[in-house]
């Protein structure tokens, strides 16, 4: 079942297992804000349960494109396509958010980011990886990083 990720009303539901919940709901909300602001979408996420499909693709990405395989256990996913970009994410325990930003029609336009919630450790598959800062009202400290994407998907 699919939930509206409301970024006004910060809520850890779905994400209570995390250590910092609080901040990875602010993290999610800071992605809701982003896509509502942009491109006037809502953002929902579905558990990690029912969503197998994006985890599959999600994965798959990441291990073809850099060999990275993360330990931490998925909470929630979202997939979408606005305007000419396909958008999956998954949010993990940890902390942790991923995004794959994929364009439809052009090769040049394809990355996955890495956003880390304020207070969670770098996993150790990201070590190799600078990650910038950016302030959030939802979410205080952001660290992100990304990579371009190679392959065809």
């Amino acid at each position: 079942m699919s939930t509206i990720v409301d970024f006004k009303n910060v809520s850890t539901v779905g994400l209570e297992s995390s250590s910092v919940a609080e901040a990875l709901a602010g993290l999610r909300a800071n992605e809701a804000r982003y896509f509502m602001n942009k491109y006037k979408h809502e953002f929902t996420v579905v558990p990690a349960s029912e969503s197998q499909e994006t985890l599959d693709y999600v994965n798959r990405v990441l291990k073809e494109e850099r060999n990275i395989e993360f330990a931490a256990k998925p909470l929630e996913t979202s997939r979408f396509q606005v305007e000419n970009i396909d958008w999956a994410f998954v949010f993990y325990e940890d902390g942790l958010g991923i995004n794959v930003l994929y364009t439809i029609d052009d090769p040049k336009k394809r990355a996955v980011g890495f956003k880390l919630s304020e207070g969670m450790e770098v996993p150790k598959e990201l070590e190799k990886f600078k990650f910038a800062r950016q302030k959030s009202k939802l979410a205080g400290t952001i660290r992100g990083s990304f990579f371009v994407i190679k392959g065809e998907y």
